[in-house]
């Protein structure tokens, strides 16, 4: 059907046989291998200082852990931007703490918003979340600086960014996102730069917070199924009200194979970003987020700053009808998505009493041009060049024909 896919799932013989050895050691329960995946992702993050790594079930259960291993609930707020995955705010909700939705910086910056963050700061604030959107970190050395200012948490969501660092500083020191607020959160769905199928990993550097992460992942036991398999343990305590948010052995295995890949393939991603630029740059009235930063980010590149672009979203110009663009592509055989349509359009999240925003003028105005085009590292140059002919033919095709109002492919995730 797909001349071109939004994404594309790569498993090598060396996955296979990961998953295999998996299933014929006859443990499938979270144990050595989930460990391994672990130490292997934590040093991959950080060589020199490897932060303290949580395996976990999805990014999801990453993001509500985070939140209730800093012990996030009932009466306080959370700062997370409107322009997200809905999991960002669920997890908030889960804990019955407010989210607070935030303003992104601009159309170039769709991130997180260090002045909005900063004007929405309240009493009862315990956590922001910025979202590094499409592998991008945004302005999170900023926001880190305004949190610890007032002694709030920051929790990452990097599920777009994994073995990515964010720009440098000034200071000579690398921070690898992820590992800048008190917990960063991966996500390894089946279109993430890696993937595992599931899975996800919450990253801190905080040996507490880091006790408290693998408490709450395994319903409050103080010994696991594994220990006691080996008879280090002989019986349990439950000292909290936990989840079953643990990773199997057999995603742990595939985790640990795609791991070893993941600088390469990110490396192939920038490069294709960087190729995709040029070629939208012909593309009249398009706007891409993140251009204006490109060739800064490419230059801290060359000096071993890490990159992970994820996704490719584009804006097309005002006043086009999406859904138009989107079917117009889609009967040329190529797949595209929308990340994202904003948190408080929704349904669910217009009317929850947990949920709050003021001014949305800067996501307001984009929401309804974003569209993501392919990216995966396996692209070549004549699927890159469809792509591009393709949007410029049905943006020719469909100008002005509609407001763009549409939700397209919905929230993107899935895509």
């Amino acid at each position: 059907m797909w001349k071109v896919t939004l994404s594309e799932l790569v498993l090598t013989d060396d996955d296979r046989q990961a998953v295999a050895d998996a299933l014929a050691s006859n443990w499938l329960t979270m144990g050595e291998r989930t460990r391994a995946f672990e130490a292997a992702f934590g040093a991959a993050l950080d060589a020199d200082d490897p932060p303290h790594c949580v395996a976990v079930g999805n990014g999801t259960a990453a993001l509500h852990l985070a939140l209730l291993a800093l012990d996030v609930g009932p009466g306080d707020e959370v700062i997370v931007p409107s322009l997200t995955f809905v999991a960002s705010v669920n997890a908030v909700l889960y804990t019955g703490a407010t989210a607070v939705l935030g303003d992104v910086t601009s159309s170039q910056e769709p991130t997180l918003s260090p002045a909005a963050v900063e004007a929405l700061i309240t009493e009862r604030t315990a956590a922001v979340m910025p979202v590094h959107y499409a592998g991008q970190p945004g302005e999170v050395l900023a926001i880190r600086r305004l949190c610890d200012q007032a002694g709030i948490h920051v929790v990452e969501d990097a599920a777009h960014s994994p073995l990515a660092d964010a720009p440098p500083d000034g200071s000579g020191a690398i921070h690898p996102l992820g590992t800048i607020g008190s917990v960063g959160c991966m996500s390894f769905f089946s279109n993430k730069n890696m993937t595992t199928g599931e899975g996800g990993m919450a990253v801190t550097r905080d040996p507490d917070i880091a006790a408290r992460l693998r408490l709450l992942r395994s319903h409050g036991m103080t010994s696991l199924t594994l220990d006691r398999h080996k008879g280090h343990a002989h019986g349990y305590d439950c000292t909290a009200l936990g989840w079953n948010y643990r990773l199997d052995e057999v995603r742990a295995a595939l985790g640990l194979s795609q791991l070893g890949r993941l600088p390469q393939s990110n490396l192939r991603r920038v490069e294709l970003v960087a190729r995709y630029h040029e070629r939208l740059a012909t593309v009249d009235g398009v706007e891409v987020p993140f251009a204006e930063r490109l060739a800064a980010d490419l230059d801290d590149a060359e000096r071993g700053r890490r990159l992970s672009p994820h996704i490719l979203p584009v804006l097309l110009p005002e006043g086009t009808d999406r859904d138009a663009v989107q079917n117009r592509m889609h009967s040329a055989g190529v797949q595209t998505s929308v990340h994202y349509r904003p948190i408080h359009t929704f349904t669910l999240h217009q009317d929850h009493e947990r949920v709050r925003w003021t001014d949305l003028s800067v996501t307001d105005s984009i929401a309804s041009r974003l569209l993501t085009l392919p990216l995966y590292a396996t692209m070549t140059e004549d699927e890159m060049d469809l792509v591009v002919a393709t949007l410029k033919a049905a943006l020719t095709d469909r100008l002005g024909s509609g407001s763009g109002s549409g939700s397209g492919s919905g929230c993107g995730n899935a895509l």
